[in-house]
């Protein structure tokens, strides 16, 4: 049986990752980008606090913590899972996220059959309404293509080794619709509120580059009680 899933167009791909997480050297589209950024402040025609108050906008309001309450709710609600994998963009919408990037959005589900990822193999599409803005490597040319190479690879990098039967599902973003993974719920958390819940999702989790752990686990990755 093979591992991996190949669905392009405009959905899913798989795609390999070379990425250094954290760190990353800018790109050159970074660097130009940078650059410009001086230009129009040097000429007046980007205020820097706007710019600033933009940025935190989409770190630290419209962030992963979006995402994570819309996981934590499909968890914990199985109409609203149904709801979500059927109709994702309303579904979203209910909870407040909609927006520029997540116009039309595609929930896909991780089961122990099958593990999704996702990445943009032309540029870095992002459904910034849930996730936020998307991590440097993210946006790197290994992980654009080399996730779909090499996914199982990819998920090495990241500490994750799936059992061999597993198969590998890559789904490419695109201009016209946006990508997040619906992690498997960790098993001990029966019966648990959805702030609870909520604590054992990450950002990566939702890109299809990490898995939610059981509490126990959790506790002994990320040093949290």
């Amino acid at each position: 049986m093979s591992d991996t899933s190949h669905t392009h167009s405009s959905h899913g791909h798989h795609h390999e990752h070379d990425h250094d997480h954290e760190g990353s050297e800018l790109s050159d589209i970074d660097l130009r980008v940078r650059a410009l950024e001086s230009l129009l402040i040097d000429k007046g025609y980007v205020d820097p606090a706007a710019l600033d108050a933009l940025i935190e906008t989409y770190e630290t309001k419209v962030g992963p913590r979006n995402g994570v309450r819309v996981v934590a709710k499909a968890w914990h609600d199985p109409g609203y899972k149904k709801w979500l994998l059927e109709d994702a963009t309303a579904a979203i919408a209910s909870l407040g996220y909609s927006g520029r990037q997540g116009e039309h959005m595609v929930v896909v589900a991780n089961t122990p059959e099958e593990h999704n990822m996702v990445v943009c193999t032309l540029c870095s599409c992002y459904p910034w309404p849930v996730l936020g803005l998307p991590p440097a490597w993210y946006k790197s040319a290994p992980y654009r293509s080399r996730t779909v190479i090499d996914p199982r690879g990819v998920l090495k990098d990241f500490g994750i080794e799936l059992p061999p039967e597993t198969k590998i599902t890559v789904w490419d973003s695109t201009a016209e619709i946006r990508y997040l993974v619906l992690p498997m719920r960790p098993a001990g958390t029966e019966g648990w509120a959805e702030d609870a819940l909520a604590e054992l999702i990450t950002r990566n989790a939702m890109i299809g580059c990490d898995i939610a752990r059981p509490p126990a686990q959790f506790a002994a990755v990320t040093g949290a009680r």
